[in-house]
């Protein structure tokens, strides 16, 4: 059991600290520097091992926190790891990318900081790849039935790797040049070495899991042959028609959604001769006024990305008034709290600007050089412009990073002839199967842009579901059942 008086002595949390803001902005490594063991267990140590635990509940893919915080409390590295690769596949995905919905139902947080759930987490897969105890298990049956996975996102890699080692031969295809997703080309590298992809993929590939990259499904390989060569089918392409802004000036040069922008940065880092005539990416802030519309990660991620290419000065456009510096009234606990958020790339610097809507974009010779826009206010769940606040802002590139609004339907999508719902997204029953007969969806592609840990926990549940179809039963486990809104 825990240590009963563990969060009574160990009440300050505390978490790796960052690289120097200086010397990180020099390079695109992982910003935190390293994390001492003895200290990572004073921190295990503050779990209170709850009768009731609201971290599962909080934690899409259940994961056992409790039990695997005490395991680093008393030094059992290699069980931990035994407990958090039952409930998830790609933790090191996780504990760098989840925005930890777990620590936000965390007991213990009702009055003090909560455990450092996701700090202890990372720790536990990086540990365990350090001492060679993350190895390759192939299944000791095969079961003669083949799976297409369309989509090499956490979804698709999670559901590929529970059913190859269910003993079905698996197939992934990446429309991209590389695996990985958004995980590759959309998470710069200071929030997420790809290293860390490959180490997983090289698991994933000896234990059968064949990948088959630069394939567009639905143009390279048509639904019908699809269908015909594949006993049951998994869509996890995501969720990748992203919203756009339909305003006066759009269509001028130097405006760009922020998965046109952040792809290339990563094929740079990744070696890949993508310049231009002045030994720059296609798209790049260096010297520029940058302008980012859109407060989430993305867009961070898109704040991070300029900094790093020498921009002349970031701006950030939210439409959403600024969030309290503690936990909102609105989001009480258990539920994941709405707050005052800086990420490393806010500390490295850029204005971030609240409550402001962009109503028009200017430019000369048709490229952008600013645009319009003015504070708002909600009122019965409108937003309204505020009068006499009108402004112009130099811009020289301007990043849209507001989201995305669901699937992209033509195509494999259309050809399969699959049903879509309310929302967009493609329509599915409580085992995630599609309208179509052997067809299952998983993650944002039938729930919805959402998190990390929602798409693993999709992709393994839909494996089980897939795994039934293809045998009769399943031992997969099935964390969740689909739900039709993202969940924070």
């Amino acid at each position: 059991m825990a240590d009963p008086r563990g969060f009574l002595k160990h009440t300050h949390r505390e978490t790796p600290k960052r690289r120097p803001v200086d010397l990180r902005l020099k390079d695109w490594k992982e910003v935190y520097e390293d994390f001492s063991h003895d200290t990572l267990q004073v921190q295990a140590s503050r779990c209170m091992d709850c009768g009731i635990p609201f971290c599962h509940n909080g934690c899409p893919l259940g994961n056992l926190i409790p039990e695997w915080n005490d395991l680093v409390r008393t030094g059992r590295w290699h069980d931990a790891i035994e407990r958090l690769h039952a409930t998830n596949n790609f933790p090191e995905f996780t504990g760098r990318l989840c925005p930890a919905p777990c620590e936000g139902s965390c007991v213990l947080g009702i009055n003090q900081d909560p455990v450092t759930i996701k700090q202890v987490e990372v720790e536990i897969i990086d540990n365990a790849f350090a001492e060679g105890w993350v190895v390759p298990l192939p299944p000791t049956k095969l079961t003669g039935k083949t799976v297409a996975v369309v989509g090499s996102g956490p979804a698709g890699l999670a559901a590929a790797q529970q059913l190859t080692r269910a003993g079905h031969k698996v197939t992934v295809f990446e429309r991209d040049d590389r695996i990985g997703g958004l995980l590759r080309y959309g998470i710069p590298e200071f929030k997420m070495e790809k290293r860390h992809i490959d180490r997983r993929l090289e698991q994933m590939r000896a234990e059968g899991t064949e990948f088959r990259a630069g394939v567009n499904v639905g143009v390279d390989i048509t639904a019908a042959q699809l269908r015909s060569e594949f006993d049951a089918v998994v869509l996890a392409g995501g969720a990748t028609a992203r919203r756009d802004l339909p305003i006066p000036g759009r269509e001028l040069d130097g405006i760009h959604q922020a998965m046109e922008y952040l792809p290339w940065a990563n094929r740079v880092q990744l070696g890949d001769p993508v310049v231009d005539a002045d030994g720059q990416p296609p798209i790049t802030a260096k010297g520029k006024k940058v302008i980012i519309i859109g407060g989430g990660d993305t867009g961070a991620d898109c704040l991070g990305t300029s900094h790093r290419q020498g921009a002349a000065s970031v701006h950030q456009f939210e439409i959403m008034p600024r969030p309290p510096e503690t936990r909102a009234d609105s989001t009480p606990w258990p539920t994941y709290p709405l707050m005052y958020r800086v990420t490393s790339a806010h500390e490295e610097g850029g204005e971030r600007v609240y409550s402001v809507n962009t109503e028009q974009f200017v430019g000369e010779n048709g490229r952008v050089t600013g645009l319009r826009g003015h504070e708002v206010v909600m009122k019965a769940g409108k937003f309204e412009k505020v009068d006499g606040t009108d402004f112009e802002m130099d811009a020289d590139l301007v990043l849209l990073a507001m989201g995305f609004t669901g699937p992209e339907r033509e195509g494999l999508l259309t050809d399969l002839g699959v049903e879509f719902n309310e929302r967009g997204n493609v329509a599915r029953d409580s085992a995630f199967a599609t309208s179509v007969p052997g067809v299952f969806v998983a993650g944002d592609m039938g729930r919805g842009q959402s998190l990390i840990v929602w798409a693993i926990a999709e992709g393994r549940a839909a494996a089980a579901a897939a795994d039934r179809y293809l045998v009769g039963h399943t031992a997969l486990p099935a964390p969740i059942k689909p739900t039709a809104a993202p969940q924070r």
